[in-house]
């Protein structure tokens, strides 16, 4: 493999519309709308079926991140190695309204299609109006007739636990794990990749004059009717903070006033997502030097080695 097949790329996101979206991501986030309103997430790391990210720079300019994933499987890494689908994604999501109330199943689920994953996913709160609220697992153990009955009768929210938020909360949330995202908040997403999400409870809202459709087997099926235990963060050093460890993907933050090193080792490529960054921000590796803004999406390759993040910027990064 030549050394500029592993230099950093900057990737354009898939752009996806909703009932529930707005305007955040273009005007906070510089994230093309791609001709939609209401845009409600950002695929920053995606070759999902349904959407793909597209390479901006480098050797594989122009190729989606699912050609390349089919192309180029040692660019990703051994952990990547035999793995039919390229395995997380990576979003913005702007809820300008309320999501639905919804579960996601677990791998091997039975009532799962053919082809499609489970989805665990994890969320970084990057904006919350005050009051903003999130809604995961119950406030309280309950049996499957009750959650049963309160999907019938739409009594379902008072039974969901609500959490106030702000910006610089993490939540991972297992799949199976009832969840919503609540008006007004604005936050990073890292996921298995999958689309697959059942729809439990949708306020009554109408979209194209019909209900859009409710996934009751289905989320009966897989959802775990207890508590909600939001999890630890472990803090490292300087401004370096462990969000989360588990078998799909890690996560950690990095928010740096001069800048940060990483590497990318043979077993994964390394995703950054910059929430924050000066303006002379940039990043550096071998000879390249790449310009980074607010919003970019950067892939380095497995095997990449040592590069750098200089200037003022905070941004996730993600392994698998």
């Amino acid at each position: 493999m030549e050394t500029s097949d592993r230099q950093p790329m900057k990737l354009r996101p898939y752009v996806t519309e909703a009932v529930w979206g707005g305007d955040r991501l273009a005007r906070e986030y510089g994230i093309d709308p791609q001709g939609r309103a209401n845009t409600a997430e950002a695929w920053a790391l995606s070759a999902h079926p349904r959407g793909s990210s597209t390479v901006e720079t480098g050797p594989f300019a122009g190729q989606t991140l699912g050609q390349l994933f089919a192309a180029r499987p040692e660019l990703f890494g051994s952990r990547c190695a035999g793995k039919e689908r390229f395995p997380i994604i990576v979003k913005l999501i702007d809820a300008k309204d309320d999501l639905s109330l919804q579960v996601h199943p677990r791998d091997g689920d039975p009532v799962l299609r053919p082809g499609e994953a489970g989805k665990t996913e994890c969320w970084y709160i990057l904006e919350a109006p005050p009051g903003a609220l999130l809604y995961l697992g119950f406030r309280e153990a309950i049996t499957r007739a009750q959650f049963a009955a309160a999907i019938e009768n739409k009594t379902i929210m008072s039974y969901v636990e609500p959490f106030g938020v702000e910006a610089g909360d993490f939540y991972f949330i297992p799949a199976g794990t009832l969840h919503a995202i609540g008006e007004g908040v604005l936050l990073a997403e890292v996921q298995q990749s999958s689309d697959t999400t059942y729809r439990v409870y949708d306020y009554n809202r109408l979209q194209n004059g019909a209900p859009r459709p409710l996934h009751i087997e289905q989320a009966r099926a897989v959802t775990d009717l207890l508590p909600y235990e939001p999890a630890r963060q472990k803090w490292g050093l300087f401004g370096s903070k462990r969000l989360c460890e588990c078998d799909y993907f890690t996560v950690e933050e990095r928010d740096a006033r001069f800048g940060f090193s990483e590497e990318a080792e043979d077993e994964s490529f390394v995703h950054l997502l910059i929430l924050e960054a000066a303006g002379d921000a940039k990043l550096e590796w071998d000879d390249l030097e790449l310009p980074i803004a607010k919003g970019d999406s950067i892939l380095v390759p497995a095997g990449a080695g040592k590069f750098s993040v200089d200037g003022e910027v905070r941004a996730l990064v993600t392994s698998v």
